[in-house]
C-alpha cells in the first residue's frame, strides 16, 4: 500500500510548509513489516483451505505463510556479504507484531472469540518453527537485523469481535480460516481493518479512541521488551494506519521514530512531538509486485540521492518466506544485485536503522561498532507543491 503525497498532507494537518532533513551523503535504511505474524499454516493449510472450498493462488499473499530459521540464515548470510563505506554490514529494520491467534483455545470455544498467544510464548500448536526467535536474536546481535514495533495485531480486534457477534457470513469465513490454524488472509476480508483503525465505522471516527490506542501500544511494548530485552524505538503502523493519538501514544512509550508508507518523497522531519517522521521512498517487493525490477529500485535510490535524502526500502517479510512458494530465493538474488551496485556508483555508501539516523538528525554523528560516523545535515522547508511535483516526476 502506498501512500499519496496529497494524503500525506491531509495526514499532518494543515501546515503550509514543513522543515526536513537532508544529508551530503548517500544513506540506505531498509524496513521490513509483518516479522513473528503467522499466516497460512505453511502446506497443510493450503490443502485444508482449498478442501474447504478456497481458490487460493491468485495473489501472492494467498501463500504468506511465516518466515523459518532457515529464511533468517539465508538473509544474515547475505547481508554480511556486503559492507558499506564504513565497513558496516547493512541492516534489515524488522516490524513485528508481538501477538498471534491462540488457535487451541479458540477451538476449544468453537471459535465464538479471540484468544491470543503472545510471541514469548512461542507459535500457536500446529506451527512448526524450531529456532526462528533465537535466530531473530542472533542477527540483532551481529548488527544485521533491528527489530522494531509493528503492534499487537495486524488487524483491528473490535472490527473481527464485531464480526464474530453478527455471526454471519463473514464470521464463518474467519472460522473457516481459524480451524486450518490461519488468522486471515487480508485482500480476501477487509473488512477486519487494521490494528488501529476500523474501516466499517464513519470516515471521521474509524480510528480507535485514544485510550483504546494507548493501551494496545502499552501491550506491545510490554511484550517487545519480553521478547528482545528492550524497549522499541521505532514504529510502523499496521497498514500504516496512524493518527494524531497513535502518535501520542508511541511518543509517551519512547518511541521515537515513525515510519510511514511509500509513494511520496518527503524529507524526514521531527513533528511537535519529537518523533522523526519517515517515508519509504523505494519500494523491494519482488514477492507481491508484478512489475518489479531492480533497475527501478535502483531508480528510485538515485532519485533520493540526488535530492539529499536517504533511500529507505520497504521489503515485507512475505518476500523472505519459502515454505509454499519459494519468496527468498529471487528476493536474495535481487537484493544482492541491488546492494552491489549501490556499493560500486557510491564509495561514500552508508547503510544506516532507523535509529541511527535519529541519532545522525540529533547530533549530527551516529555510533557504529567501528567508530563514529560524521555526515553532513541541513534543515530545510519543503512545502506541499514542492512535494506533489516531485511525485508527478
Amino acid at each position: 500500500m502506498t501512500i499519496s503525497a496529497g494524503a500525506f498532507w491531509e495526514k499532518i494537518g494543515n501546515l503550509r510548509s514543513l522543515s526536513g532533513f537532508h544529508f551530503d551523503r548517500p544513506l540506505v535504511l531498509f524496513q521490513s513489516d509483518d516479522w513473528g505474524r503467522v499466516g497460512l499454516r505453511d502446506r497443510e493449510g493450503l490443502e485444508e483451505l482449498r478442501s474447504a472450498g478456497l481458490n487460493l493462488g491468485e495473489r501472492a499473499y494467498d501463500f504468506y505463510t511465516l518466515e523459518t530459521a532457515d529464511d533468517l540464515a539465508q538473509i544474515a548470510g547475505l547481508l554480511t556479504q556486503h559492507r558499506d563505506s564504513s565497513g558496516r554490514y547493512p541492516c534489515l529494520g524488522m516490524n513485528f507484531i508481538l501477538f498471534n491467534l491462540d488457535f487451541a483455545k479458540m477451538s476449544a470455544g468453537g471459535f465464538h472469540q479471540i484468544e491470543m498467544l503472545p510471541l514469548s510464548a512461542g507459535f500457536p500448536p500446529g506451527w512448526n518453527r524450531p529456532g526462528v526467535v533465537e535466530n531473530y536474536r542472533e542477527g540483532l546481535a551481529r548488527g544485521v537485523f533491528r527489530a522494531a514495533l509493528h503492534g499487537t495485531t495486524h488487524f483491528c480486534r473490535s472490527a473481527v469481535e464485531r464480526c464474530l457477534s453478527e455471526d454471519g457470513d463473514q464470521a464463518q469465513l474467519l472460522r473457516t480460516f481459524w480451524q486450518a490454524q490461519t488468522p486471515y488472509i487480508y485482500w480476501r476480508m477487509p473488512w477486519i481493518g487494521y490494528e488501529y483503525w476500523d474501516p466499517a465505522k464513519s470516515e471521521g471516527d474509524r480510528f480507535l479512541p485514544q485510550e483504546m490506542q494507548r493501551e494496545l501500544v502499552g501491550s506491545a511494548v510490554g511484550e517487545f521488551a519480553k521478547v528482545f530485552s528492550k524497549l522499541p524505538m521505532s514504529a510502523c503502523a499496521p497498514g500504516y494506519r496512524a493518527n494524531a493519538d497513535t502518535y501520542r501514544a508511541w511518543a509517551q512509550h519512547g518511541i521515537r521514530v515513525a515510519q510511514n508508507g511509500p509513494g511520496a518523497m518527503i524529507p524526514p522531519y521531527i513533528d511537535r512531538r519529537g518523533i522523526l517522521q519517515l517515508a519509504r521512498t523505494v519500494e523491494f517487493e519482488p514477492a507481491t509486485e508484478k512489475s518489479f525490477s531492480v533497475a527501478a529500485s535502483l531508480q528510485q535510490a538515485e532519485n533520493c540521492f540526488r535530492a539529499g535524502l536517504p533511500a529507505i526500502v520497504s521489503v515485507h517479510s512475505i518476500n523472505f518466506h519459502s515454505t509454499v512458494r519459494d519468496f527468498v530465493a529471487p528476493t536474495l538474488r535481487a537484493l544482492n544485485e541491488f546492494l552491489t551496485v549501490l556499493e560500486s556508483k557510491h564509495d561514500d555508501l552508508l547503510y544506516l536503522h532507523d535509529e541511527d539516523l535519529y541519532e545522525l538528525i540529533s547530533r549530527g554523528v551516529y555510533c557504529t561498532s567501528s567508530g563514529t560516523i560524521r555526515v553532513n545535515v541541513t534543515k530545510k522547508s519543503f512545502t506541499k507543491s514542492r512535494v506533489l511535483k516531485q511525485e508527478m516526476q
